[in-house]
């Protein structure tokens, strides 16, 4: 049997609105580790979509043999189910203990059909990824973000699929349940498609296929292979580029040496025709003659600098690297040694137990540090973000925060209203721009033309997370404190570089929640904090969680 998992055949797939994603896409997907990695908006989540099934091709073909496992990058899970619901293994579990406990009834014995040791395999799976004390009636409403998502990977793994699609899978991971999810899809023998903007992920792949407007392009090797294959490509290009500005420079000054030529010999004949003893017809003759000479030379070299002008085009728009978010923030600026937020002894209390240890936890921030907040999933980090917001009032202790602003974003990125446009958003938060500052702002973050008028439920992760940022960084009075709760889920590689360029111009204080270490090195973080069992401890570097 051929190891061809995955078959798309001349898919096609637009939106209800006609707004097209993909035409006559056609690709097949081979047992092994394959990464997937496009720009946000691209549509590389609603083809696992369309390969999972959960939408219909508008033309076309997809097919998947074997079982199919699916890991969506938002969860539909309800905070009020159980562990075991979202498992699926509630009724086969309930089913179980009824037999164990003497009920003879047929329809538990049909519940649990072949599977009696789903119980031991659930517990097993559970262990594997780092969830052992997690009991199977236990809500979700009481698991961090983390523990959902790695819950959502077990029960896919209990399918037993032979086909595995993940999207996103180490968002909200801490750095033991990244290395968890590594250790699993090290091991997998079947087809694997992920999703991520993980690059240590990434790299664990056998190949990397790249999703663009022709179609996908493949690439053997890890994600860090596929960097230097499209690094030795962009030489190749910017090389073009260099060559055809040579040429439209060369025949440029063909041009003008063919034109200054001409004009030489027109104004020698016009002095030699009156020595010339011709006829007047005949000179006017010769005149004209050379006129219309000159001018399908002057023709030749025109069509010429156009056909080079258009190669220089054709390899500046291939060569032109993505967009970088570049702005100045001086209003931001926060002078050393202020004292921006202030906490003694917070607490803070969930289904009426107390999140923090002891008499609670200690936090000053000072001048334009750039704290970076690690430590397990549900260890309470995005608790104590919303503490220091002011979006939670603490169970106990003293909270001084100095004039200015404070802005939180959340994981959610719910700040904006997705009814309005992205210019409207903006117009309520910076009521004071001008129209045209408002649009310049907006292009200088890569809304531009008809980009700004979107409505911003309908853009993409990046999208979202680059108009929100224009919101707080511009609004008035500009933020002293600016707290991101992992900031760079569900952003692609090339907006996570647009983000870190964004932040590079922040100037005041900034805390950060995340377990990308890549990008909290890009950021310039120079303090080190770490949630775990309840304390809050200074660290030279970050730990493992």
């Amino acid at each position: 049997m051929s190891d061809v998992r995955i078959v798309s055949s001349a898919l096609s797939f637009s939106w209800p609105d006609e707004t097209p994603v993909f035409h006559d896409l056609s690709f097949s997907v081979p047992a092994g580790r394959t990464g997937l990695v496009a720009p946000n908006g691209r549509g590389k989540s609603t083809l696992l979509r369309l390969i999972a099934g959960e939408l219909r091709p508008t033309a076309g073909t997809v097919t998947v043999h074997g079982v199919l496992g699916y890991l969506p990058q938002h969860l539909p899970f309800a905070v009020d189910q159980t562990v075991a619901q979202v498992l699926g293994v509630d009724r086969a579990v309930a089913a179980l203990h009824a037999i164990e406990a003497g009920d003879a009834d047929e329809e538990h014995f049909t519940a649990v059909g072949d599977d009696w040791d789903v119980e031991e395999r659930t517990h097993a799976e559970l262990d594997r990824l780092g969830l052992g004390e997690v009991t199977l009636d236990r809500r979700l409403g009481t698991l961090s973000g983390g523990q959902v998502v790695s819950l959502g990977l077990a029960a896919q793994l209990l399918k037993r699929p032979d086909v595995l699609l993940l999207d996103e899978p180490t968002n909200n991971l801490d750095r033991d349940a990244r290395e968890r999810l590594t250790g699993v899809l090290r091991g997998w023998t079947g087809c694997l498609l992920v999703v991520s903007h993980d690059r240590a992920l990434l790299d664990e792949m056998d190949r990397i296929a790249a999703l663009d407007d022709d179609g996908i392009r493949w690439y053997g090797g890890t994600y860090t292979d596929y960097e230097q294959a499209v690094g030795a490509e962009r030489e190749v290009l910017e090389r073009q580029v260099r060559t055809a500005e040579q040429d439209l420079r060369r025949q440029k000054r063909e041009q003008q040496q063919a034109r200054e030529r001409a004009a030489r010999r027109a104004s020698t004949a016009a002095r030699n025709l009156p020595d010339a003893g011709l006829a007047r017809i005949v000179a006017g003759g010769l005149k004209r003659d050379a006129q219309v000479s000159a001018g399908r030379a002057n023709e030749t070299h025109a069509a010429r600098v156009g056909d080079a002008r258009a190669r220089l085009d054709q390899a500046s728009r291939a060569a032109r690297q993505d967009d970088r978010i570049v702005v100045e923030l001086p209003d931001t600026t926060v002078p050393v040694g202020r004292t921006i937020f202030s906490g003694e002894h917070l607490q803070a209390e969930y289904h009426g137990r107390p999140v923090f240890a002891g008499a609670g936890v200690d936090l000053s921030i000072r001048g334009p540090e750039r704290i970076a907040l690690t430590g397990p999933n549900g260890a309470g980090k995005s608790t104590l973000l919303r503490l220091v917001g002011g979006g939670q009032e603490a169970a106990s202790g003293s909270v001084t925060r100095v004039d200015g602003r404070v802005a939180y974003l959340s994981q959610r990125l719910d700040l904006l209203d997705p009814a309005r446009t992205v210019a409207e958003n903006l117009a309520g938060f910076a009521p004071g721009l001008a129209d045209a500052e408002r649009m310049n702002l907006l292009a200088r973050f890569l809304f531009r033309g008809s980009r700004v008028h979107l409505p911003v439920g309908a853009l993409s992760g990046g999208e979202l997370l680059r108009a929100t940022l224009a919101c707080v960084l511009f609004t008035d009075p500009a933020p002293q404190l600016l707290l991101l709760d992992e900031p760079t889920n569900n952003l692609d590689l090339d907006s996570i570089g647009q983000l870190e360029g964004a932040l590079g111009a922040y100037r005041g204080a900034l805390l950060v929640v995340s377990h990308d270490e890549r990008f909290l090195a890009a950021i310039g973080v120079d303090r080190w904090l770490r949630l775990a069992d309840g304390r809050l401890t200074e660290t030279s570097a970050p730990e493992a969680g």
